[in-house]
């Protein structure tokens, strides 16, 4: 194989990984969960399994959602629909659904942790915006971004899980 072949080989190589590095659903997913954590400060007789529950189907909303803005926006004036359109879009958009299993894990084992109510929430809304930092930093990383690259983005992922936090407080006080 030449060098030539070898380099395109590499380059193709470095698209594809870069292709495969949009984790904006998981950071979307994250915000969306830290939202459904700030606004549950009133919840009914089971409050862990309605904020479980919550965080859960508010992810499925959200992904079906994105679903359907993808297969009927902007992919059905592209090209038309056929199973394994509507499964690689499906699976393109999971990660909305996969940040929400982290917080509402939190919240269920808070029992576990001697943690009430008020301190479960604020354990899963930390979860959260951590998954928020963690989804930004893993794209970045997997986009072959620079180290500086990939601390800005989890830089200002986290002031935005801050900011998210601060209105909370507001909000409680």
């Amino acid at each position: 194989m030449s060098a030539t072949g070898h380099a395109t080989s590499r380059t193709e190589r470095g698209a594809e990984r870069r292709a495969r590095a949009d984790y904006t659903g998981g950071v979307y997913g994250s915000m969306i969960a830290s939202s459904v954590i700030i606004g549950a400060g009133t919840l009914g007789s089971y409050p862990r399994v309605e904020l479980v529950l919550l965080l859960l189907l508010t992810g499925l909303v959200f992904w079906i959602a994105h679903v359907h803005a993808q297969l009927f926006g902007a992919r059905l004036a592209q090209r038309g629909l056929d199973r394994r359109v509507v499964l690689e879009v499906c699976r393109d958009e999971w990660p909305i659904v996969n940040a929400a299993v982290p917080p509402a894990a939190a919240v269920a084992v808070s029992p576990l942790l001697g943690l009430d109510v008020s301190g479960a929430l604020w354990l899963a809304l930390s979860v959260a915006v951590a998954g928020q930092v963690g989804w930004s930093a893993a794209a970045a990383r997997r986009a072959d971004a620079s180290w500086g690259l990939v601390a800005a983005t989890a830089s200002v992922n986290l002031l935005l899980g801050l900011l998210i936090i601060a209105f909370k407080l507001y909000l409680t006080h």
